[in-house]
């Protein structure tokens, strides 16, 4: 994990990911709405959102280590 000079909050960690990753997550894992409402409203496949937040999740977690 960071240390703790450089500990982030997840809202900053979240902010560093490029814009399509952040919307996604923050619609998924913030607002809660499922893979197929998100893919509806972003007129998106529901496979490129699941990769979008199996990327981000990753690139997240990549951040926090």
């Amino acid at each position: 994990m960071a240390s703790e000079g450089n500990s982030k909050t997840i809202a900053e960690l979240i902010a560093t990911l490029p814009e399509e990753e952040r919307l996604i997550l923050t619609l998924h894992f913030v607002n809660m709405i499922s893979t197929s409402e998100i893919a509806a409203k972003l007129e998106v496949p529901e496979r490129a959102v699941i990769s979008v937040i199996t990327s981000g999740r990753s690139r997240l977690i990549g951040l926090i280590s």
